[in-house]
């Protein structure tokens, strides 16, 4: 009821209302929105600019006092009235009118705001039905509210879409739309509208592409004419106009948020043409400008004349103060455009200039557009046929934020965390929300960034490990309290991220970022170095009982032992894993040693491994003697064996991965992969080298060519029935000058598997057990909650089927109908599966078969299991009122019945009771209240039962009772 009023009272506006359309002669128009300062950003001011004929519809656009704003999804009218200030002859036969009002939106949500008005301007030849001046003008905007995409405001389209064509010449116009928000614009093609249907729904008008109109050709004589829209600068190129006349075209300005489209504006402009007996001028192109904030931008504007024709410099963009009608697009300071010689023949220059400042920080470039237009040369023969004709280009500013400066590194270690303090200049550029982000790397990189090249590239490996309030000076990092590694090269660089306009800033948990400055200079250093660090931990023999693997360390860097001190002991813990499993509390090695660089005792061979199935990972701990006891110094960071497997790839493919947990730094290296030599069991041949950047990258994809033929090539074709030998050898550094050797090269064990298959097994066959339900206990189920069912499959291959199978998959459904889940697994050869803590035992299953290239088969066979309606009556009982079976009541413990339908007859056949409580509960009476004699009366009953079935039948029982008093 109240949506009908609401459209009733909706209705008697719109008819109120329609006594003002005016044959108004539209030319061209736009909508867009301007969020207000309001508490929850719901608050918009709506603004309509419409561009009328005057030269032949004055009258009807000076009655066009005001148009109606329709907002679909809320159905709602909104009228609008004129702004008289800006009401303004632009030239060419146009007024621009302006029209404003204000919307509170209901929620966050996307709307569409449509105008529509009576009537276009006739004439126009490319769209119909003729004539035009009977068709309507509608035009529509989409805008977006969401407040995790922040807040949102359309573009404003700054350039007036009227301008003067020249049959023969090129015609280019762009909108200047500025985007306050720093979104991203986009372009696209669209065609007109008309309003149809309800007042917020439009059809395409009949259009025709200008160029169809009539034929011809380019500028340059070339055929045939086109017409385009640039998707990314949005000049609208029309090379070259045939015939004179109007035209009216459509396209869509889109903005970008996050990669996500947040609003579109539809412009509809039109285009005059005429037949002008003058050249168009030209404006040098200018190319697009980057500066960080705080530098002055001084660019120099020319425009030319072919004819010597009087020229005149205009531009419009958001980086200039608007009138004050019109709210600021930016802060300030604003730019400044100035033109010493306006009206100059033949040339004219003009002198843009803007000071940037930290306000002005954005990803996206600004735009600022430059527009010429001639005008008649002194002694042209005739003024009045002299026809004005323009040229624009438009130039994109960047403006970054400043680098951070004088980044530096103090060792602010302690036990037993080592750390380091970062210090640097207050930021120059105190935006509000801006935050500093401080990354890490292991090892010096050198790195300059290119002009306008803005944050860390990805290639240079830096993490970022905080991120701090833009006041902030300092930030110590012991690596999350787990200390940093001695030894170990750091690089620290800073970069500020800014935050996108018109979001919250005061939430840091809800920033989103916007851009990045040019990142700060490195600053680079190691924490001293006195204990031993290990180097190796390379694999030598691969196999389960026999395996072997070397591990190699270094003497205590800087450690200078006093006269006479010692001995010294190293000890050498070892664990299976890669990480988390414990140390055990006895070490596999105890050298002593006295640090004699003569001696050699810093190798340790550990034998009888299995290497084969394990990685294994070490730690050393190093021992002084200190007042005649060995005491512990300090232990080395744990380094792990490099362990290689397999991964998914493609048909006839074997992909290779493989990883190492050690405190060494192997990312950013080539790493080396060998392949045994299917004819020469134990030779293996260098195959490929990986350049390696993270760790997810540690891969490689053989398809048996050998990519490194330095060792003799060895292409082989891999066959999926065949298994093939594969082992890596990593090369890493510390990225440190105290340890030698520089780059460490560690092999993994050798891993054995064969090439990717696409085959997939068989479906295996399914049988589930069963109760036999006659054979059961009436109090089978007295006090049981959860029941289970016992699964057994086999399995046969046939036809094109894997038959190695490695792991069954196991899927449950409730009943017929219901989604399948999966519910557990067994691997090969088991082929049984007990489903348990089942509510009952109804219920369907399929399996599935797994092969070692993780390829699934099709269901097997669906197997549905019953359950066994427990439901037992009496066939005596006694309502005589001594509590004792005055109720007749199934036995305790039915089970599985979802329903029951009971009814009760006399020996003539008379219905006397009947119920569907599945306890029944006859007291001897009947439908009616009364007491029934003792006699023998006859039942029957039907069982509806718990059952994976959707609809199950019933099951259908007759018997007697026997009523006693």
């Amino acid at each position: 009821m109240r949506l009908l009023l609401r459209y009733s009272l909706f209705l008697v506006f719109t008819l109120l209302f329609s006594a003002q359309a005016y044959a108004t002669h539209v030319r061209a128009g736009e909508i867009t929105a301007r969020r207000l300062m309001d508490r929850d950003g719901l608050v918009y001011e709506l603004k309509f600019t419409g561009y009328f004929d005057e030269e032949t519809g004055r009258v009807a656009s000076e009655q066009q006092t005001d148009v109606k704003f329709y907002i679909s999804g809320d159905r709602q009218m909104l009228v609008a009235p004129r702004n008289e200030g800006e009401r303004v002859n632009i030239g060419n036969g146009t007024t621009r009118n302006t029209y404003y009002a204000v919307y509170r939106f209901p929620a966050s949500g996307q709307y569409t705001i449509s105008v529509q008005i009576d009537n276009r301007n006739d004439g126009v030849l490319n769209i119909g039905p003729a004539p035009t001046n009977t068709l309507n003008f509608f035009i529509r905007t989409t805008l977006t509210i969401n407040s995790f995409l922040g807040l949102n405001r359309t573009p404003v389209l700054l350039n007036a879409p009227i301008d003067v064509a020249a049959t023969g010449q090129r015609y280019i116009h762009n909108p200047g739309a500025f985007d306050a928000d720093g979104d991203s614009i986009s372009y696209k093609p669209y065609v007109p509208f008309i309003q149809v249907g309800e007042p917020w729904e439009g059809r395409p008008v009949e259009y025709k592409d200008p160029t169809l109109v009539q034929e011809g050709p380019k500028e340059d004589g070339t055929y045939p004419a086109t017409f385009s829209i640039d998707e990314i600068t949005g000049d609208l190129v029309w090379d070259a106009p045939a015939l004179k006349g109007f035209y009216n075209v459509a396209f869509i300005v889109e903005e970008w948020r996050n990669g996500i489209r947040i609003g579109q504006i539809v412009r509809d402009m039109q285009i005059i043409v005429r037949d002008a007996p003058n050249e168009r001028p030209k404006l040098d192109l200018i190319p697009e400008i980057c500066v960080e904030a705080g530098t002055l931008v001084r660019q120099v504007v020319r425009a030319t004349d072919p004819n010597s024709d009087r020229l005149n410099l205009f531009t419009s963009s958001g980086v200039y103060n608007s009138p004050p009608v019109a709210p600021a697009l930016i802060q300030p300071e604003y730019g400044n455009f100035t033109v010493a010689n306006q009206g100059s023949a033949g040339e004219v220059t003009g002198l843009f200039t803007w000071q940037t400042g930290c306000a002005h920080i954005r990803e996206n470039p600004y735009e600022v557009l430059f527009k010429v237009e001639d005008s008649p040369r002194s002694g042209f023969p005739n003024p009045n046929l002299f026809q004005k004709l323009v040229d624009i280009t438009t130039v994109s500013i960047r403006v970054y934020g400043p680098a951070p400066r004088n980044l530096r590194l103090e060792d602010v270690s302690g036990s037993p965390v080592r750390a380091f303090k970062l210090d640097w200049d207050l930021y120059r550029c105190q935006v509000p929300g801006a935050v500093v982000d401080v990354y890490r790397k292991e090892g010096c990189t050198n790195f300059t960034p290119a002009p306008c090249e803005l944050g860390l590239p990805a290639s240079l490996g830096y993490t970022r490990i905080a991120r701090l309030p833009v006041n902030t000076v300092t930030y110590t990092d012991n690596n999350a309290g787990a200390g940093l590694r001695r030894g170990v090269t750091y690089s620290y660089r800073i970069v500020v991220t800014f935050p996108r306009p018109d979001v919250d800033t005061t939430d840091p948990t809800r920033f989103t970022g916007g851009t990045e400055s040019m990142a700060s200079e490195q600053a680079c250093s190691q924490l001293p170095q006195n204990v031993p660090v290990i180097t190796h931990v390379t694999v030598d023999s691969t196999h389960q009982t026999a395996g072997v693997i070397t591990v190699r360390w270094t003497r205590p860097l800087n450690y200078r032992p006093a006269p006479g001190e010692g001995p010294f002991q190293y000890r050498l813990y070892r664990t299976i894993g890669l990480s988390g499993t414990a140390f055990p509390a006895t070490p596999v090695a105890t050298i002593n040693t006295t640090l004699n660089t003569s001696v050699v005792d810093t190798l340790f061979v550990d034998r009888s491994l299995n290497t084969e199935q394990n990685p294994y990972r070490y730690k050393l701990e190093f021992y002084a003697t200190v007042n005649g006891v060995l005491t512990k110094v300090e232990e080395t960071e744990p380094a792990s064996s490099v362990r290689l497997s397999s991964g998914s790839s493609e048909p006839g493919h074997i992909r290779l991965t493989w990883a190492a947990n050690v405190p060494w730094d192997n990312t950013y290296r080539t790493h080396r992969v060998y392949r045994e030599d299917p004819d020469n069991p134990g030779v293996f041949n260098r195959i490929a080298d990986v350049a390696v950047s993270g760790f997810s990258s540690f891969t490689y994809e053989d398809d048996g060519t050998d990519q490194y033929l330095a060792d003799g090539g060895s292409n082989i074709v891999l066959d999926a029935n065949k298994s093939y030998c594969y082992k890596i050898e990593t090369v890493g550094s510390y990225n440190s000058a105290e340890v030698k050797p520089e780059l460490l090269h560690n092999f993994s064990q050798i891993f054995c598997t064969s090439p990717y298959s696409d085959a997939r097994p068989c479906p295996p066959v399914l049988s589930v057990d069963a109760e036999d339900c006659s054979s059961l206990d009436p109090a089978a189920f007295c006090g049981v909650n959860t029941f289970s069912n016992n699964l057994s499959w086999t399995y046969e291959a046939t036809g094109p089927c894997d038959p190695n199978v490695i792991e069954y998959k196991i899927y449950h459904a409730a009943g017929e109908g219901q989604e399948f889940r999966y519910i557990g697994s067994q691997y090969a050869p088991v082929n049984t599966f007990t489903h348990e803590g089942l509510p009952s035992f109804a219920g369907c299953y399929y399996v599935t078969a797994m092969n070692r290239y993780g390829n699934e088969s099709e269901p097997s066979n669906i197997v549905c299991k019953e359950n066994c309606p427990v439901y037992v009556l009496p066939n005596v009982f006694t309502p005589n009122g001594d509590n004792v079976n005055d109720l007749l009541k199934p036995f305790p413990c039915p089970a599985f019945v979802r329903s029951v339908e009971f009814r009760i007859f006399n020996r003539w056949g008379s219905k006397v009771f009947e119920t569907k409580d599945p306890e029944i509960n006859w007291d001897g009476r009947n439908s009616s209240g009364q007491e029934l004699p003792a006699a023998q009366y006859y039942y029957e009953l039907l069982i509806y039962p718990e059952s994976p079935q959707q609809n199950p039948p019933p099951e259908k029982r007759k018997g007697w009772i026997q009523l006693l008093r």
